[in-house]
């Protein structure tokens, strides 16, 4: 079933499109000052990550970031690469390391999620 391209995924697609970093929520929600409400906005970031088009992030305090899928192949869709936070200025940003893992016979790997917290090369200067 195809799906209907609304204003609001629109907006947001524009918004993830014009950053390299991944964004929360909160932080859509405050740089679409009110165009769109808080739940439009969780659904259709639910939305792009069901199709393929964004990946999860979660923090470790548990906060939800969102990234779109720049490098994934439609045919090899992974998300398994660091996600950096600069504790200066706090943007969060995929970093082309693959996290490879080497897991004992008949262990099967679900989800990876690796934070790596620091400062960016502006706040370190």
């Amino acid at each position: 079933m195809k799906r209907r391209n609304t204003p609001s995924q629109q907006a947001i697609l524009a918004m993830l499109n014009a950053t390299n970093s991944a964004l929360s929520q909160d932080q859509i929600e405050q740089k679409l000052k009110g165009e769109v409400d808080r739940v439009t906005i969780y659904r259709v970031l639910n939305r792009f990550c069901e199709d393929g088009m964004a990946h999860r992030i979660v923090s470790d305090e548990g906060k939800f970031y969102f990234a779109l899928c720049r490098t994934c192949e439609h045919h090899h869709h992974t998300h398994d690469h660091f996600h950096f936070r600069c504790l200066g200025c706090q943007r969060v940003e995929c970093l082309p390391e693959q996290v490879s893992l080497s897991l004992p016979n008949g262990y099967q790997v679900a989800q990876v999620n690796c934070w790596v917290s620091g400062y960016c090369a502006g706040c370190n200067a």
